[in-house]
């Protein structure tokens, strides 16, 4: 079996399981946040009509909140949710909440590995599309809905079909100019939006072995935009390290047999890629970067849980030092631990002496919520991970995806720009 065929055999107590299998496994981790939360609790208020108890969840302790999509409050609505999500982790005795306004806080998807609330081997389920993006760390992570959520909460419990897995196999280390967010556009650009739907990502190779934890992170977060149900990279001693530093040392990590089968194997030269950009409306709309010098851009937003890691932030302090930024830019560390960090080590200067506008963690941008959404007919290059109609704001917007790299340099030029190219 492979890894992700192991993580749910053991779950559900078998000792063997194979594709399209339905298995009822035991869940480890859960999350919700402040969009998820509030949606979790309305199911909540509807069994009790129906005649559910409901005094307490399977185990609080295996459950954590995040406040990230509508914060700081966009509006009365999103506020409440706010004040719905205390009084929810109160009511059933939910100590990790991690509330914005105070100490560390950021992007669920962020604080899943920052503060390793998820490990190796577990099965981790969040109430959001992008729950993938921990599977970097050899869990089985996967988003679900309310209803299915509320089913954890209450039983500890959810049944899953055993998927399929495409393994993607990178061979080298990547070049200089290339980031883990190239690798990820150029295989869905491949094998569509729909290539991997309800199957597992499964990324190995010896360029996988080189990137660091962060650059992995990336990797399993756009797994979704291949509809993909579940990301994964086997542990190693990185993820070992990575883990020890945040306290974690005790958990039973999981690795696939050495017969283990996939549904269709994928090889990369790493050598051979380009810096990429996912062209509106579909992040399988791939163009090498050095094909669209001529797009004329308005804003450049770097942020998001796939585009604002602290070595994301690295990547583009290496562009902007020095440098000044032509178009409205927008940096949003996607964590308090992070922005400290960048703080410490002179990144936020650079930002900022750069003319870029620095902000806290929040998904807001990034889902069009508020926090700089585009206006009619604007044009964004963006870190982040979605570029439907009105993702980043107004239906007949535009966004361009595209590395960390890229969106610095492109800042810089005020038009799309493949780093190396940057004078």
């Amino acid at each position: 079996m492979n890894i992700t065929e192991k993580i749910l055999a053991r779950a559900a107590g078998k000792t063997s399981i194979s594709p399209d299998d339905v298995v009822f496994v035991n869940v480890d981790k859960v999350m919700v946040h402040d969009v998820s939360g509030p949606g979790v609790i309305a199911v909540f208020e509807k069994l009790k009509k129906k005649g559910m108890k409901i005094e307490k969840l399977w185990d609080a302790s295996k459950v954590w909140v995040a406040e990230d999509h509508f914060v700081p409050s966009a509006d009365m609505v999103s506020a409440q949710n706010i004040v719905l999500l205390s009084e929810f982790t109160k009511q059933f005795g939910i100590s990790k909440h991690f509330k914005y306004g105070m100490g560390q806080y950021g992007i669920c998807h962020t604080l899943s590995h920052e503060e390793a609330m998820v490990l190796p081997g577990e099965v981790y389920v969040g109430g959001d599309s992008h729950t993938n993006t921990t599977g970097a760390l050899g869990a089985f992570a996967a988003g679900l809905g309310h209803t299915d959520i509320a089913y954890v909460l209450l039983n500890g419990k959810i049944w899953f079909k055993v998927p399929k897995t495409l393994y993607f196999k990178l061979n080298g280390k990547l070049p200089n100019h290339v980031m883990a967010k190239d690798f990820i556009l150029k295989i869905i650009g491949d094998i569509g939006t729909d290539g991997a739907a309800y199957k597992t990502i499964q990324f190995g190779g010896n360029g996988i072995s080189e990137m660091s934890i962060e650059e992995r992170l990336t990797l399993t977060n756009m797994t979704t935009e291949a509809g993909a149900k579940s990301g994964i990279i086997e542990p190693d001693q990185k993820t070992r390290d990575y883990l020890d530093i945040r306290g974690a040392i005790k958990y039973d990590e999981v690795h696939s047999d050495i017969d283990a089968q996939y549904e269709e194997i994928y090889e990369y030269e790493a050598s051979e890629l380009e810096p990429i950009v996912a062209k509106p409306f579909s992040p399988e709309n791939i163009a090498e970067a050095r094909d669209l010098t001529t797009t004329a851009l308005d804003k450049a937003y770097i942020g998001s849980c796939t585009g604002a890691k602290y070595e994301d932030l690295q990547a583009v302090a290496r562009i902007l030092k020095g440098r000044h930024v032509k178009i409205r830019t927008e940096i949003l560390p996607a964590a308090i631990s992070i922005f400290r960090k960048a703080m410490d080590e002179g990144l936020i200067k650079i930002f900022m002496d750069a003319g870029a506008v620095v902000g806290p963690p929040t998904c807001g941008a990034c889902c069009g919520a508020h926090m700089g959404v585009l206006a009619k007919d604007e044009v964004c290059i963006s870190t982040t991970n979605r570029n439907f109609p009105g993702r980043m704001g107004h239906v007949e917007s535009k966004t361009y995806l595209a590395s960390p790299l890229v969106v610095a340099a492109s800042a810089v030029n005020g038009k799309i720009t493949d780093p190396r190219d940057l004078k």
